[in-house]
């Protein structure tokens, strides 16, 4: 359906967000290195290949089980360059603050960043700083530019899914969308609930060291894998087979999405990726994610079967197949 107006979905991560890129971004930006739709654009250079990454953070609250704000927006910019194999060289930083905002607040966010910064060893090297009259946003937003390099050899996009592919997935899904969610909603659940915000550019180093032949990478932000594997598939133009049982979901993570009529598969992460690699390399892939604390959880989750549809394929559990579609309408706001 085409809307006269910006919804709060256009922003979720789901299909009216892509419809979004695609027919009005894309139709007056459009370019070569745009067009890819990656999570960072490859730039040519004299001396190597540059990643350039821009992101925007809105989370609500500022600060969560397992994370903040300001650890968000710097792991999330390093992921985003990592999902095409860069190393993180440096980051802009652009603060918009609502008047009011208490000093212990904006300081205890600055100081989150700068240990992010140093965990992930980059460089914060410019930025800016906005304060708008109180109700003209909620308390704090942070937009993030990072440029990183891409080592000779290596070629990730999602343009590059191959038929054979396995589908990796690092661990578990949804752990961030509904720990912000409870968070959020003041929700108790027996089991605690954390994000798993985490810089992912080590796990990708691991991988990269055994194979240069890693297809696609993506982390599965908002919209979830669900999103994540059809936009793949549609850079791609490829069909893939999915494997529901070997989704690995936190026991006390499928309990509150059924309790709140939450689709798993559609709620964002933050510290996960999917990597798409040749059958041929997908075992010693497998074993260097498993050697790092953020891949032990990993799985082959199913594989690319087909080129003649753009779509992903789930098996259920009870042994039947459905289309895992992108989720439309609106998604938990202000997740990231």
């Amino acid at each position: 359906m085409k809307q006269d107006k910006i919804l709060l979905a256009h922003g979720g991560g789901g299909r009216l967000s892509y419809e979004l890129i695609k027919e009005t971004i894309l139709s007056a930006f459009g370019n070569p290195i745009l067009n890819n739709l990656d999570d960072s654009a490859s730039l040519p250079s004299e001396c190597h290949r540059l990643a350039l990454s821009t992101d925007s953070h809105v989370v609500k609250p500022l600060f969560f089980h397992g994370g903040d704000i300001g650890k968000l927006a710097i792991f999330g910019t390093v992921n985003d360059l990592a999902m095409v194999g860069a190393g993180p060289y440096y980051i802009s930083v652009a603060l918009m603050i609502e008047e009011g905002l208490t000093m212990a607040t904006f300081r205890r966010v600055i100081e989150s960043m700068k240990e992010a910064s140093k965990e992930v060893d980059v460089k914060i090297i410019t930025g800016d700083t906005k304060v708008v009259e109180r109700g003209g946003l909620d308390k704090l937003f942070i937009n993030t530019t990072g440029i990183g390099y891409i080592p000779d050899g290596i070629n990730i996009s999602g343009r590059n899914a191959r038929v054979g592919d396995l589908i990796l997935l690092s661990g578990t899904v949804g752990d961030h969308g509904i720990a912000i969610l409870t968070e959020r909603e003041g929700f108790q659940f027996q089991a605690e609930i954390k994000s798993d915000c985490a810089p992912l550019n080590g796990l990708v180093t691991d991988m990269l060291d055994v194979s240069k032949n890693i297809h696609v990478l993506r982390d599965p932000t908002r919209g979830g894998i669900a999103t994540t594997l059809n936009e793949i598939a549609l850079q791609s133009g490829v069909e893939m087979m999915i494997d529901e049982a070997k989704i690995p979901i936190r026991e006390e993570v499928k309990g509150a999405c059924e309790m709140l009529g939450l689709d798993v598969f559609s709620v964002a992460n933050e510290g996960k990726l999917v990597a798409l690699v040749p059958e041929e390399d997908g075992e010693k892939v497998l074993e260097a994610m498993k050697d790092n604390p953020l891949g032990r959880e990993v799985a082959i989750i199913g594989r690319v079967k087909g080129d003649s549809k753009s779509r992903v394929i789930l098996k259920t559990l009870i042994g039947g197949k459905r289309i895992l579609d992108m989720p439309s309408g609106e998604l938990l706001p202000r997740i990231c």
